[in-house]
């Protein structure tokens, strides 16, 4: 084979690992919105509502953009921090305009971490900050 032939071998390699991510990428948003759609109806059911289906979609696509604008946050807060994992630190730092957000945050953190185990809580030797943001941690590829 031709050095062409390899490079026309590898832009079709990776023409379709790209369709693949993009193809899993789109059942995930339609999961994701089928999932927000259902939480909706069931709130409005909940609290003897209706609620129009456009109404409803646009609940579920605002929902996901947040969730897409939260994830780029979060990711460029532990790149700011030099890591490459987002800590439960960076979500509460994400919701520190919502006060009563950040406050049931903190808490969640705290009852977390109450409720793992000894062995976890007792590492080698790290410094504080890293021990203390070990066990809160969503790794980003």
């Amino acid at each position: 084979m031709e050095g062409g032939d390899d490079d026309d071998v590898n832009d079709f390699e990776r023409e379709e690992e790209e369709e693949e991510v993009s193809e899993e990428t789109e059942l995930l948003k339609d999961r994701f919105r089928l999932s927000a759609i259902t939480i909706a109806e069931s709130e409005a059911k909940k609290n003897n509502m209706e609620v129009s289906q456009p109404v409803i979609a646009c609940i579920a696509d605002l929902a996901f953009q947040f969730t897409e604008q939260l994830g780029k946050d979060l990711e460029l807060f532990a790149q700011h921090a030099g890591r490459k994992s987002v800590n439960m630190e960076d979500v509460i730092l994400f919701a520190h305009r919502n006060e009563h957000l950040a406050t049931s945050l903190r808490s969640f953190c705290l009852e977390m971490k109450g409720k793992e185990p000894q062995s976890d809580r007792k590492r080698k030797k790290t410094s504080k900050k890293e021990d203390k943001t070990m066990s809160n941690t969503l790794h980003i590829s």
